[in-house]
């Protein structure tokens, strides 16, 4: 029997000084059998960091055709294509086609990095690709705070990120591998 995706109720509380962008969002997220915390948390994070009213959640690693979160717009183009992990060379030119703006959030250390060398040339012609790197410590530090009913807040101020859940504190400092033109 296939296991159920667990269901997640956060309260996520944004302060983007960068951006100007202050709101909380109550979001229902779905964590399905195989993704770790760790993942759970940088979804959480991503979301974060592209803050806005539009923005959604989707249904992430069970479906193969669609980001793990997106932005369309009130006419339903794509503005935003947000993907975590290590996608193929062929999801990040699939989806630099079809939206907008793309995002990749990588993680997972030296996996990433060689991840990064083998497809960085291929993605040179994706003006709408950015790529930003998330250090191994902090996601994992990230996961540590994973619980099933939780208040993050998350502060942004000159590309440095606070994460609190609770009492724990976790500076996330995104690296830019990439930027979009």
């Amino acid at each position: 029997m296939a296991q159920k995706a667990t269901i997640y109720k956060v309260e996520l509380s944004v302060s983007d000084m960068d951006h100007h962008y202050y709101e909380t969002h109550k979001l229902t997220v779905a964590k399905h059998p195989s993704e770790t915390d760790e993942r759970l948390m940088v979804r959480i994070l991503a979301f974060a960091l592209n803050a806005h009213e539009h923005l959604e959640m989707t249904k992430g690693l069970s479906t193969d055709d669609e980001p793990d979160i997106w932005q369309k717009s009130l006419s339903g183009e794509l503005d935003l294509w947000v993907a975590l992990g290590l996608p193929s060379e062929k999801v990040v030119r699939q989806s630099s086609g079809k939206a907008s703006k793309v995002i990749v959030y990588t993680y997972g250390g030296r996996t990433a990095e060689m991840w990064w060398e083998k497809i960085k040339n291929s993605t040179t012609r994706f003006d709408n690709l950015q790529v930003m790197n998330l250090l191994e410590k902090e996601t994992r530090d990230l996961g540590e705070l994973a619980n099933r009913s939780m208040k993050v807040q998350v502060n942004i101020q000159e590309g440095e990120v606070m994460v609190s859940v609770d009492d724990a504190i976790v500076y996330v400092t995104p690296i830019e591998w990439k930027s979009a033109g």
